[in-house]
C-alpha cells in the first residue's frame, strides 16, 4: 500500500481510505470490525467517518458509526491509525443533520459540542483529521476557522479539511486561513468517480495551486459502477434500492446516481475492464488513485467480501491505453450523474 501527504501537513496515509458510513446501518456491528480489521491487515491506515453516520441519517443511530470506530479503535495501537470525521453542516439548507435536533452549523457553538461529542465516541482525546462535512456559506468563514484553530491549539485536532465544498468556498476559507493567520484546510472530500468527473472541472486546478489534497469519495459512483443496478435491477439490500423506497431527497439523490446515462457509462467501463482483465470496481478504484491532486480514495462495503476486488487496486497503475479508453466514454456521455 503507497502512502501520501495529505495537502502540506506532516501526515501520511494509505492511498485507499476505508469509509465507515454504512456500519450500523447496512453493515451490523460484527460485519464492521472485520471490514475494519482486514482493511488494517491489508496495509490501510486512513478511517473515515462522521458524526452524522450511519447513513440515510436518522437521529435513532445518531452517532453509533463513532462508537463503533472507538470500540475497534482501542484493539489498536492509536499511532498506528490515521483518523478522521466530520461536524456536520447547517440543517437548513439541501440535508437536515440526525444531531443537535437538526439544529446543526458551522458555528463556534456547535463545532465545539460536535468535536467534544466525537471525541467521547471514538475514545480518543484527538483526531488526526477533522472536517466540515457540508458547507455553511452563510456562517462566516471567520468564525469557523478560528474555532477550528483553537481546537487544533489545544491538541484536540491535528489537522483541519472540508467536504462537499465548492471552488468558491474552499478558496474563501484558505483566504481566511491566510489573512488571520490560522490554520487552513489541507484536505477536501468531494464526489469524484468514472461517472462524475466534475472535480476535475475546476477544483481540481485549487486542490494544485493551493497544495490541498483530494481525498474523493464514492469513487464507484454509490454502487453503480459494480454493474449492480444495470439492467433496471434494484437488488435488495442496497443502497440505491432501499433511497427509492423512502422517496423524498433519498429518491431525488438515487435517481442522480442510478439514470440511464449513469447505467451505459457503466456498461462501457465494464466492458473497458473486461478488456483489460479486471473487475469495473478495481479499474475505478485505480482510476481514482491515478491522480496526482488525489491524496487517499475513501472506499466503503457492507461485507468483507466486497473488499478484494477493491484491495487489488493497490498496486496497480492503469496504462495509457486504458485511461484513454476511459477518456472516450467520459467524451460521449459527459455528466452522466448531472
Amino acid at each position: 500500500m503507497h502512502t501520501r501527504r495529505l495537502g502540506r501537513s506532516a501526515i501520511y496515509v494509505s492511498d485507499i481510505c476505508m469509509g465507515t458510513m454504512t456500519f450500523g446501518s447496512q453493515a451490523d456491528e460484527k460485519m464492521a470490525l472485520r471490514v475494519l480489521d482486514h482493511s488494517f491487515d491489508a496495509g490501510i491506515n486512513f478511517f473515515d467517518t462522521a458524526e452524522n453516520y450511519p447513513v440515510p441519517p436518522d437521529p435513532k443511530w445518531a452517532g453509533l458509526t463513532e462508537e463503533i470506530v472507538g470500540r475497534w479503535l482501542k484493539t489498536k495501537d492509536r499511532d498506528s491509525v490515521i483518523l478522521a470525521t466530520k461536524v456536520c453542516g447547517p440543517s437548513h439548507g439541501w440535508l437536515k443533520a440526525s444531531q443537535r435536533a437538526g439544529m446543526t452549523a458551522l458555528d463556534r457553538h456547535n463545532i465545539v459540542r460536535a468535536l467534544e461529542a466525537s471525541l467521547k465516541r471514538l475514545g480518543t482525546d484527538y483526531v488526526d483529521l477533522y472536517q466540515t462535512h457540508w458547507p455553511d456559506h452563510g456562517t462566516d468563514y471567520d468564525e469557523t476557522i478560528e474555532t477550528l484553530d483553537e481546537l487544533v491549539r489545544a491538541g484536540k485536532i491535528r489537522i483541519i479539511g472540508c467536504s462537499n465544498e465548492t471552488s468558491w468556498g474552499l478558496m474563501k476559507s484558505l483566504e481566511a486561513s491566510r489573512r488571520l493567520g490560522k490554520v487552513r484546510h489541507q484536505t477536501i472530500q468531494n464526489n469524484f468517480s468514472l461517472n462524475n468527473r466534475r472535480f476535475e472541472d475546476e477544483l481540481a486546478q485549487v486542490c494544485r495551486r493551493e497544495d490541498v489534497s483530494l481525498i474523493p469519495y464514492s469513487p464507484l459512483a454509490g454502487g453503480v459502477l459494480s454493474g449492480k443496478y444495470n439492467g433496471g435491477a434494484t437488488p435488495a439490500g442496497a443502497r440505491f434500492s432501499r433511497y427509492l423506497e423512502l422517496g423524498g431527497r433519498q429518491a431525488s439523490m438515487a435517481t442522480r446516481f442510478v439514470n440511464e446515462r449513469s447505467l451505459a457509462s457503466t456498461e462501457r467501463f465494464m466492458a473497458i475492464a473486461a478488456e483489460a482483465e479486471m473487475s469495473v470496481v478495481t479499474l475505478a478504484t485505480a482510476w481514482s488513485k491515478q491522480h496526482k491532486f488525489v491524496a487517499s480514495t475513501i472506499v466503503g462495503v457492507s461485507h468483507e467480501d466486497q473488499l478484494p476486488e477493491i484491495l487489488n487496486a493497490s498496486e496497480l497503475v492503469l496504462d495509457d491505453s486504458v485511461m484513454a479508453a476511459i477518456d472516450r466514454v467520459t467524451k460521449d456521455l459527459l455528466y452522466p450523474m448531472g
